[in-house]
């Protein structure tokens, strides 16, 4: 399946890739090489996590050079009532009487656990496109869904954006 991402989400993908590729991997070299250095190689356990520190970043230029590759680039831009990528929607769930937000993001970036739900996800599908006051279905399997009442929806800024990158 292709990674759905924004221009914003892409530019900081390029940006890990430059600091893996210029500055950390020069470490893990350097650190391979002192640790070789220390003699008997098969009882060097330095050495051994050195190769591993320096594999598991060339693993990871790998996966962000794949997936950049084979992204599809989505807009996070919607109207001013709608929800769209990169908003944060409070969302009412009527069956719980409990009230919930959530900033919808690209799937790279949903945590559940801080609230940031993917485009991806049930809730998320669900939600993109829909205005204040709507009532929302979400399906979540064949023989379950709910219904929540979108109560509000915050645009959010560049730079605030900016600020919350995780990848």
């Amino acid at each position: 399946m292709r990674e759905q991402l924004t221009k914003s989400d892409v530019e900081k993908i390029k940006e890990e890739i430059e600091y893996r590729k210029l500055v950390v991997r020069k470490e893990a070299l350097e650190a391979v090489k002192e640790a070789r250095a220390h003699g008997d190689l098969s009882e060097n356990f330095e050495y051994h996590a050195a190769k591993k520190d320096k594999n598991r970043n060339e693993s990871r230029i790998r996966y962000l050079e794949r997936m950049l590759k084979s992204a599809q680039i989505v807009t996070d831009h919607s109207a001013e009532d709608e929800v769209g990528i990169n908003n944060t929607v409070e969302v009412y769930f009527e069956e719980d009487d409990e009230t919930e937000v959530y900033k919808i993001v690209t799937s790279i970036r949903g945590n559940s656990l801080k609230g940031m739900i993917s485009i991806e996800s049930p809730i998320g599908k669900a939600l993109l496109g829909h205005k204040v006051g709507d009532r929302v279905h979400i399906q979540v399997s064949d023989a379950y869904g709910y219904e929540v009442v979108i109560r509000s929806i915050t645009k959010t800024t560049d730079e605030e954006n900016d600020k919350i990158r995780e990848f």
